[in-house]
């Protein structure tokens, strides 16, 4: 018996060129087997989407890892926004105090 690839080697590793897997009828077969007449259009299109599926699976992660990363760099920038401008309103509050202090000096002299 010749065989043309293995399961660990198979001759392709597209899902449409493998070969089918056939139930062979005998009369030893338990109660609930796959009988011959057993319909296995469908397998080829869901071995298909499935390994196509498991092939974006990669892209999926990380594509969630990406919208991640994303979150995480806008809420530093917004943290970092909100840090520069208390800073600023802090600074704008002590030039403020000084302009009143150089006008009150100003006007008491």
């Amino acid at each position: 018996m010749t065989a043309n690839g293995t399961i660990d080697r198979p001759l392709t590793h597209d899902p449409l060129k493998q070969a089918l897997m056939t139930a062979y009828p005998t009369s030893e077969q338990p109660h609930g087997a796959a009988h011959a007449d057993f319909i296995t259009a469908g397998a080829i299109t869901s071995r298909q989407n499935r390994t196509r599926e498991m092939q974006l699976i990669p892209e999926a992660l990380a594509r969630a890892h990406m919208d991640d990363r994303m979150r995480e760099a806008n809420a530093e920038r917004q943290a970092l926004r909100l840090i520069a401008a208390r800073r600023m309103q802090r600074r704008a509050e002590r030039v403020s105090l000084r302009a009143r202090r150089a006008l009150a000096m100003a006007v008491m002299q």
